[in-house]
């Protein structure tokens, strides 16, 4: 299982993934990255988690965004093709398909993961400064 160094919001992580999948990889990190360092502009310097979280978040956003203008573009088709042929049936359902970037779950998990050894190495330098 190959590795592959991505960079986001200014940061190296090292990502495992399945053969021949690397350019989806490095092609989802990008969108992530965008988000951080859009982020990191807005905010400046912010805990790994946090920056990784937030970026996630805004993806999320936009992709519920898009899949919103995709069901009223379909409703908006369907009305179209009833009100050009109303003598004849219009089909129960259109289909349109659209691709929509996502992150692959397997990458989402390692996001995960990464999230949580930057939440304990803080917690442990809070720790360690605190005493």
């Amino acid at each position: 299982m190959p590795e592959v160094d991505i960079h986001i919001g200014g940061r190296v992580f090292q990502v495992a993934c399945q053969e021949g999948e690397e350019h989806f990889l490095q092609s989802a990190a990008g969108l992530l990255d965008t988000e951080a360092q859009s982020l990191a502009e807005a905010l400046g310097r912010v805990p790994e988690t946090r920056m990784l979280l937030m970026a996630g978040l805004m993806l999320a956003d936009k992709t519920a965004g898009l899949e919103e203008q995709l069901r009223a573009a379909q409703l908006e088709l369907s009305q179209m093709a009833t009100a050009r042929a109303p003598a004849i049936a219009a089909p129960k359902e259109v289909e349109i398909r659209v691709e929509v970037p996502t992150i692959p779950d397997d990458i989402v998990a390692e996001f995960a993961k990464i999230a949580d050894r930057a939440e304990g190495l803080a917690e442990q330098v809070a720790d360690a400064a605190a005493e």
